[in-house]
């Protein structure tokens, strides 16, 4: 197997993702991506008429997010005809599955430039856009496996590892803190570009919108749990609420606390990010200056109803492939779906919470669902290349019982 190299990464500002309310509601998400698409390019140095297809991750693959998102942003950032585009559905994994499914086609050798990266226009097409809830309706299937949603999947594992409420928030303010220091220092600018009206050409966001710097743990603890209410819906067939489906499986929980809230579980933003990943004799014949490597990346199923407990396995098995211990990893970015997440991905690899979520994560800055992959790839790379370590773990968990990761290594 040959090299696979990162030789540039771009990305949007993240946006508030609800409509009228964020900078980039209106903009189609075809014109976010290609915002990235029409950057990259003389951002990393190489000539787009050499990438050998793009790939895109995108959950709500419906209204101005279908049609083959990838394919028709190409078109819109005014790339050559001839480049192809594929949209790819693997959940909130989507965009850093994009990134490894390009590392593969230029491992191989079958091609020696791909573009990966993913979008997400949440305030268009919120959570579950696409209709199919999370099992697309298939009664057969939910009657063997039920999968219930995140939000109390999130709790669940609260519940069952005792983070209590407090932990979580006070991991939910360090992420704030974090990421304010982070956007102060303009950590991120190497590879944010700012987003413009596509008609006008007006000057939409230049800067992450999500964040609130003026978070307070006083006012973390005064929210609500977001998914209690939620619990309590009846949907089973003698009328059993999702709390008692979860506990039927997972008896040992006792009761379900529901701790997670809007201030410690992932925000709704819209945003795009891309990748190029060239191979090491297109480095080498185009004097391109490679800014990382991919040492390994994995995927993993686990357990669906329970669902979003597979980081920490598909981290073991990424780090297996590589040749490599948790220890050995000196940027992790796990993704802040949900602040227990973390907290038990941390706990079951035994890893150094200083090296987590440095400049913050989806808690703070976002959680651009299709995009997010992608944009912490370029997050970990440009951490790296500003503090002088050598290696950052991505790690994301996904709908329905999966795991992903990423190893990279700073050239």
């Amino acid at each position: 197997m040959m090299k696979s190299y990162i030789v540039g990464a771009a990305r949007t500002p993240r946006g508030k993702g609800k409509m009228g309310k964020g900078a980039l509601t209106g903009v189609h998400p075809q014109e976010l991506l290609a915002t990235v698409l029409k950057a990259l390019p003389e951002k990393a140095g190489f000539d787009v008429s050499d990438v050998g297809d793009v790939i895109v991750g995108a959950v709500s693959q419906v209204g101005a997010q279908g049609a083959n998102i990838a394919r028709n942003s190409v078109l819109a950032a005014g790339w050559p005809q001839e480049i192809g585009g594929v949209s790819l559905n693997r959940f909130c994994g989507s965009g850093l599955q994009a990134v490894n499914f390009a590392a593969m086609g230029v491992a191989s050798g079958a091609q020696p430039l791909v573009v990966a990266g993913g979008v997400e226009s949440m305030s268009q097409f919120g959570l579950g856009a696409d209709g199919g809830g999370q099992d697309g309706g298939n009664v057969k299937l939910r009657q063997r496996v039920f999968q219930i949603p995140q939000g109390i999947s999130a709790d669940l594992i609260a519940t069952l590892d005792g983070f209590s409420r407090e932990q979580l928030d006070e991991w939910a303010l360090r992420s704030q803190r974090n990421a304010a220091v982070a956007i102060e220092q303009g950590y991120f600018n190497r590879s944010l570009i700012p987003v413009h009206d596509p008609l006008t050409g007006a000057l939409l966001l230049a800067r992450d919108e999500f964040p609130r710097p003026d978070t307070t743990a006083q006012g973390l603890a005064a929210l609500p749990p977001a998914f209690e209410s939620l619990g309590r819906t009846s949907v089973g067939p003698n009328g059993e609420t999702l709390d008692q489906i979860a506990m039927a499986a997972y008896p040992q929980a006792g009761t379900i606390r529901h701790v997670h809230t809007a201030g410690n579980s992932s925000g709704i933003v819209d945003g795009a990010a891309a990748v190029a990943i060239a191979s090491e004799d297109y480095v080498k014949a185009h004097g391109l200056k490679p800014h990382a490597r991919i040492r390994a990346f994995a995927t993993i199923g686990s357990e669906p109803l329970i669902m979003l407990t597979a980081p920490a396995a598909a981290s073991q098995k990424a780090l297996q492939a590589a040749g490599m211990r948790a220890s050995d990893i000196d940027l992790w970015e796990i993704n802040e779906a949900f602040a227990a997440v973390v907290l038990q991905t941390i706990r079951k690899l035994d890893i150094d919470p200083d090296r987590v979520n440095v400049n913050g994560g989806s808690i703070a800055i976002g959680h651009p669902l299709g995009a997010t992959g992608a944009m912490l790839i370029g997050m970990a790379l440009d951490e790296l290349e500003r503090s002088g370590k050598s290696t950052a773990l991505v790690s994301m968990c996904i709908g329905g019982g999966q795991g992903i990761a990423t190893i990279i290594e700073r050239i």
